[in-house]
């Protein structure tokens, strides 16, 4: 069975994703109106779980997770879940930030999970996220965004720094990377200017959770344009193969006659490790699988029973081999870009993977006609990790981490393949509707 989405169109739905997916907040606004599009409700935490079988989706904050009850198969039907988070490295506004240094007006910022730095000199910055408000029936979080070249970090002259060519440019993240956005004596006015954006007084801003994005839109490069360059690849890629391989399918009817209950789970906050109220170390995911058995009339049990049957699949992007760097990745395991689908592997367990789970994604890329990749760190290097271990250790799920190819990880601008992509949304359709 091969899979039914087109590497062009994939690559131009993709592309308008990523730039219309700034912050997570936007991210999940972006995917909840995909999927949407394609018969699903959305349900407010604070009401009922419906009981009717159907296309549902519930937002928390920058997170979301979006599921179909079809079949109407039976509470303890197992679940089939894809787990993807909708955060990246950046540069996010301190509560306090109006500065003045050398007649600039700067904005105070704190670095969030570990992007590479210097990716964020000289480049145009935009701003969003979302902005708590007072509203009538009290607080309102509204969405922010601006997508102008508002901010920017300005590197130093070589001339005043006759050392970065020989011992590499060094940075202090609380005095090198604040950005500049006027000038003057006295401190621009942030809240007052957001407060502007909104159309609300100052005094009603109350807080917000606001960050910079780079400006350049997401395009195809390379001689035969087969590579996608943009920011927030890690890993709205996957948050993206997630909802569309969810989406077309449930269109398609896969979702009346599948066996077990298909699942997509976007978490936020994997850069920073999980552990809010929303990320993928919180009882969002638990608890709405369990409302879901129970709204079909069952028990604790029945979830028990629905858990022990469940697969998840931890979609993360995979580190390709870098031409310029290829002795820091495993020989025997070199990732192609463009060569398929990659399951990431660790002794350590810094990915949940063992054989079942691998063998249920190998199962679902050969379904869908795809090839599948393998990676492992070297043994002398640390492994990174992602959600997967959280939810295994969560459900008690057989889980598997998988990813797409990328290079440039965590740097402002990343780049994978065009023909992955596709391949990739492929084998989350099958993983979500096994034959």
């Amino acid at each position: 069975m091969s899979h039914p989405f087109g590497p062009d169109d994939v690559a131009t739905r993709l592309a308008d994703y990523l730039d219309a997916s700034p912050s997570p907040f936007h991210a999940v606004e972006s995917s909840a109106a995909l999927l949407e599009a394609s018969g699903f409700t959305r349900v407010v935490e604070t009401d009922p779980t419906p009981t009717e079988p159907g296309r549902y989706l519930t937002i928390r904050g920058g997170s979301l997770i979006a599921w179909s009850t079809e079949a109407d198969q039976g509470p303890a039907t197992p679940f089939r879940v894809v787990g993807a988070h909708t955060d990246s490295p950046n540069l996010r506004i301190k509560p306090r930030p109006d500065l003045v240094r050398a007649g600039w007006q700067q904005l105070a910022v704190e670095i969030y999970g570990g992007p590479l730095l210097n990716t964020w000199l000289d480049r145009d910055l935009g701003l969003s996220g979302r902005v708590a408000v007072r509203g009538a029936g009290g607080v309102e979080g509204r969405l922010l965004l601006i997508d102008e070249p508002l901010l920017r970090v300005s590197q130093l002259a070589p001339h005043l720094d006759r050392t970065v060519h020989t011992e590499g440019l060094k940075l202090n993240p609380q005095q090198h990377l604040v950005p500049h956005w006027g000038q003057g004596e006295t401190a621009g006015d942030f809240v007052g200017f957001v407060a502007d954006h909104l159309g609300v007084s100052p005094g009603d801003v109350l807080g917000w959770d606001l960050m910079t994005h780079d400006l350049t839109p997401a395009r195809r490069i390379g001689r035969d344009r087969d590579l996608l360059a943009s920011a927030r690849l890690d890993n709205l890629a996957t948050s993206f193969a997630a909802t569309i391989a969810l989406a077309t399918s449930a269109e398609e009817g896969q979702a009346g006659t599948s066996a077990t209950v298909p699942v997509i789970a976007l978490f936020d906050h994997e850069e920073v490790g999980s552990t809010t109220e929303r990320g993928a170390q919180s009882t969002f995911l638990p608890s709405v699988l369990e409302r879901i058995v129970l709204s079909r009339g069952g028990s604790r049990e029945d979830y028990l029973r629905a858990l022990a049957g469940t697969v998840i699949a931890s979609g993360d992007m995979a580190h390709a081999t870098n031409p310029n760097y290829a002795d820091r990745h495993e020989a025997g395991h070199h990732v192609q870009m463009n060569g398929g689908p990659v399951l990431k592997i660790n002794a350590q367990a810094r990915y949940a993977t063992d054989g079942l789970g691998a063998a249920a994604f190998r199962l679902a890329c050969e379904q869908a006609g795809v090839p599948v990749q393998s990676f492992v760190t070297r043994t002398d290097l640390p492994c990174g990790s992602t959600v997967g271990p959280m939810t295994s250790a969560l459900t008690g799920a057989t889980t598997v981490d998988f990813g797409a190819p990328t290079l440039s990880m965590h740097s402002t601008r990343e780049a994978c393949g065009v023909a992955d992509q596709t391949m990739y949304a492929g084998a989350l359709a099958a993983f979500l509707f096994p034959a």
